[in-house]
């Protein structure tokens, strides 16, 4: 009967230890409108992205993303093992024997499966049944078998349920901060792509700009030689607007190098071919955002991963220094237990049950009180780094809000300096073709116009990438986007 038990049982254990499991992890959704872009049907056509759809990618395909949801896999499983520590722990041991000596010729056969249990509070109970059986030709058969259950208590070191189950808290917080890692990571990950989508929106404009200001070259060329053809203007005039036309043409490759940049960033931040020709589509469309600094930091301090992270590790810290405290009691332990033993042949059975005290002194052990003066200093130390970290975080919050403050009203002058080139530049334009004005004026407020142009669009992406790092700096990039974990 033993052996086919033991047969199917090791067999079973053959084939748990060679199952091979396939890792599945979860990945985050968006739950605003994105459309779906098969990236093998763009074939040499631009493939035109919202930011929405952009971050939808993100989520999906980015590397880092989903490097930290396959590491979630493993952090959840550390979190079962730490459950499972105070489950029964089950373990059979099993062993055959076939010998040979001068007198006679055996075989022995024996089983010993275990049980134990560490319980909340700090006990542990521990329940063990062995069994023997020898045949050998001569001398016959002979069986043993015998059960032991023991149960400790700690009484000093080691009890209560605060101490005992502290490596199942610790796990606990350890996988609040996890959750709160791949919170920010994912929110990393979303402003880097609002970041790089923005750079792209950026150097589009910026390519127009160019494309704009060749043809305003051009456009003054043509004016030039109107000029010289009616005999109000010299001939050698013209190779001021020559020069501005080559100028522009090499500004203008500069720029459509820039874009070529840009689509490469954006699409190795998505995980897609860095062949797909990508366009943000996104119009740039600026609201003002009004924001309270106290609100703000209330925010944060609820929100941010990286603060409540810091508190997590305040709470391990208090949790390690109770330990530590709680070790430097003597080691007294209530121990009580039962045994039975039975032979046969002679149907011989025998009983036992015993209860006691088992106490351990240590004397000169240092390394216990080393533990709680570490754990001490521990303690310590994080609420001096929670202090610098609160502070950090509320200079990082009015830093964040003063920065939108300001872009707005940088981006308010921007405009109106963009206004006064473009018209600036058009007086001067109807100055030059009634012979009132020079190709030097005209091209310098050209460079003007360029400038102010320059101007206003980086100061409306500036204004919007504070916005996207405002939300970094709250916690709220995730539920600005509508973004789910789903871990």
């Amino acid at each position: 009967m033993i052996r086919p038990v033991l047969a199917l049982w090791l067999a079973l254990l053959g084939g748990s230890a060679c199952a091979t499991e396939v890792l599945r992890p979860s990945y985050p959704s968006q739950a605003l409108a994105v459309s779906a872009i098969a990236w093998t049907a763009y074939e040499g056509g631009e493939v035109e992205l919202e930011l929405a759809d952009a971050i939808a990618l993100a989520l999906r395909d980015n590397r880092a993303i989903r490097s930290a949801y396959l590491e979630r896999i493993a952090q959840k499983f550390d979190l079962r093992v730490a459950h499972d520590h105070y489950a029964p722990q089950l373990q059979l041991k099993a062993r055959y024997l076939g010998n040979r000596n001068s007198d006679d010729h055996y075989r022995e056969t024996q089983l010993a499966p275990t049980a134990s249990l560490l319980t909340p509070y700090g006990a542990r109970l521990s329940l063990d049944w062995a069994y023997g059986q020898t045949r050998a030709d001569r001398a016959g058969a002979r069986y043993r078998d015998g059960a032991n259950l023991m149960v400790i208590q700690p009484l000093l070191r080691g009890a209560g349920r605060e101490v005992a189950s502290a490596p199942l808290r610790q796990a606990q917080l350890t996988e609040q901060l996890n959750r709160l890692a791949l919170k920010d990571s994912v929110a990393q990950a979303i402003t880097r792509t609002i970041l790089h989508y923005r750079e792209l929106l950026q150097t589009q404009e910026q390519l127009s700009i160019a494309e704009q200001a060749l043809a305003r070259a051009r456009q003054l060329l043509e004016v030039n030689q109107a000029l010289i053809a009616s005999g109000r203007m010299a001939a050698f005039d013209r190779v001021q607007a020559e020069a501005e036309v080559a100028s522009q043409e090499l500004a203008l490759e500069g720029s459509r190098n820039q874009l070529h940049a840009s689509r490469q960033a954006l699409a190795q931040v998505l995980a897609v071919d860095l062949g797909a020709p990508l366009r943000a589509v996104e119009r740039v469309e600026v609201q003002r955002l009004q924001v309270d600094a106290e609100q703000a930091l209330v925010k944060a301090q609820a929100l941010q991963p990286a603060y409540l992270m810091q508190l997590i590790s305040g709470e391990q810290a208090a949790i390690d220094l109770q330990v530590a405290r709680n070790a430097q009691w003597w080691d007294l332990a209530l121990i009580g237990g039962a045994s039975q033993t039975r032979q046969r042949p002679g149907n011989h059975a025998s009983w036992e049950h015993y209860l006691g005290l088992e106490v351990a002194i240590p004397i000169g052990d240092l390394s216990r009180r080393q533990a709680e003066v570490r754990a001490r200093v521990a303690v310590e130390n994080q609420q001096v780094s929670l202090a610098e970290f609160h502070q950090q975080l509320q200079r990082e919050v009015l830093g964040a809000v003063r920065d939108t403050q300001v872009r707005w009203r940088q981006l308010e002058i921007a405009g109106r300096a963009l206004a006064l080139s473009r018209r600036k530049l058009e007086i001067e334009r109807e100055r030059l073709a009634a012979g009132r004005s020079s190709n030097f004026q005209v091209l310098s407020f050209e460079g003007d116009l360029r400038q102010a142009q320059h101007a206003e669009l980086d100061a409306r992406i500036a204004y919007l990438n504070g916005q996207a790092q405002l939300d970094q700096v709250l916690g709220t990039t995730l539920e600005r986007w509508a973004v789910a974990l789903n871990d």
